[in-house]
């Protein structure tokens, strides 16, 4: 388990109001979920970035109850990478961490079609 950086708790209280704590973990099982779907290179380009696409989102999206798909968009990529949170609440075991379930990257196109299809619930000004 590894502690990757905090969140601001007010931005993510458009998922839920009962988030317990800013801390953000990413377990080695799930570093493994991420190379198997996306690859070594992936994760070695973006996974160093994961603490800041938490910190300062570009856009907020519901994803399950008490998740986010939080996105950040590389602009010399022209590529979004959403990070999938999992929330820890106070209806959770007290020993739950906030945790990093897995990263998706995404061209312009395809992050479009998300804005279309679903609605933001943070949006950098």
């Amino acid at each position: 388990m590894h502690i990757i950086g905090s969140i601001d708790l007010e931005m993510f209280k458009c998922i839920s109001n009962g988030i317990i704590t800013d801390e953000v973990i990413l377990t080695d099982e799930r570093v493994e979920h991420i190379i198997n779907r996306r690859g070594q290179d992936f994760y070695d380009r973006y996974g160093k970035y994961f603490a800041d696409i938490l910190k300062n989102p570009d856009y907020i999206f519901r994803d399950k109850p008490n998740t986010a798909l939080v996105c950040k968009k590389f602009r010399q990529e022209e590529k979004y990478i959403n990070v999938v949170l999992r929330l820890a609440v106070s209806t959770d075991n007290p020993n739950y961490k906030k945790s990093v379930l897995t990263a998706i990257g995404e061209n312009e196109k395809r992050f479009r079609q998300r804005l279309r299809n679903n609605t933001p619930l943070y949006k950098k000004e």
